[in-house]
């Protein structure tokens, strides 16, 4: 399935910000002291390892920004398998431009194409199983959309994407406001008809309370292999089942296969690592 990119509107702040950080008060003072102003360079965009592509939007919004004259040709898409060696796309101008974006291109288009290679695994470890992969709110700071864009194009799907997108009530909530029903009570008074109830479970003993409270899913956090199928038995599909904890592409597997509904996985966006990308000169 191909994922619409985002807006421009959307990434190019993100991206015009990025370039004035790197800029600096004074510009590329390196290219600008060593390269013509009118060498012309063709350049390509080549991945140095085998991954899944994201972020190529924003890498030519960086480039195009420096120089909008600069013939960019994508030849693997986002959501694209590339092997090490291949070419993702060329970069064609003034050289000037080429190189001042080139860092800043790079690191967007590194970064993303990471957490989709990232999720893309985790998706293929779970194939076979009805199991969905689900990233987090654990996203660098202004990066959330670009990071929940990269999980989707590798195949995964998006948890909520800020806190009003729906009721988590964790275990600190449920500390605060003084047991699981009191929580619950609480939200339920307080949200529209459209807003979905989600409640953090660490123990068996507590999801038998989060059923008779009627919420919409169960976070079943942080439980043993053993727990989640005997947490799985007892929903017996009344809500949804969300496991979370330490998921990645090696525990994956064992988790899917104890029948939960979600994987939620922070590691996609706040530990993953990058796709290394080059940029060649050709």
């Amino acid at each position: 399935m191909t994922v619409p990119s985002l807006p421009t509107i959307m990434v190019e702040p993100l991206v015009r910000a990025a370039l004035l950080e790197d800029l600096g008060r004074a510009g590329d003072i390196t290219t600008d002291a060593v390269v013509p102003s009118d060498a012309r360079a063709t350049t390509a965009l080549v991945a140095r390892k085998a991954g899944v592509v994201a972020g190529l939007d924003c890498a030519a919004i960086a480039f195009r920004l420096i120089e909008p004259a600069l013939k960019i040709e994508i030849l693997r898409p986002d959501g694209s398998a590339v092997t090490a060696g291949e070419t993702i796309a060329t970069i064609a101008g003034l050289t000037r431009g080429i190189l001042s974006a080139e860092r800043v291109a790079l690191n967007f288009l590194c970064h993303l194409s990471g957490i989709a290679s990232a999720a893309a695994a985790i998706v293929q470890s779970i194939k076979g199983h009805r199991t969905r992969l689900v990233c987090t709110r654990k996203t660098m700071p202004g990066l959330r959309a670009l990071q929940k864009y990269a999980v989707r194009v590798g195949g995964g799907f998006n948890h909520r994407f800020g806190l009003d997108d729906g009721v988590l009530i964790k275990d600190n909530h449920v500390a605060a406001a003084g047991g699981l029903a009191a929580a619950v009570a609480r939200a339920r008074a307080a949200i529209g008809h459209l807003v979905k109830i989600e409640l953090e479970v660490d123990t068996l003993q507590q999801l038998e309370e989060a059923l008779l409270l009627k919420v919409d899913a169960v976070l079943l956090d942080n439980m043993s292999l053993d727990d989640l199928r005997r947490a799985v038995a007892l929903v017996g599909g009344r809500l949804v089942t969300e496991a979370s904890g330490r998921i990645t592409p090696e525990t994956a597997p064992a988790v899917a296969a104890t029948g939960v509904d979600l994987l939620s996985s922070g590691w996609l966006t706040h530990s993953v690592t990058a796709l290394d990308i080059g940029l060649d000169w050709r």
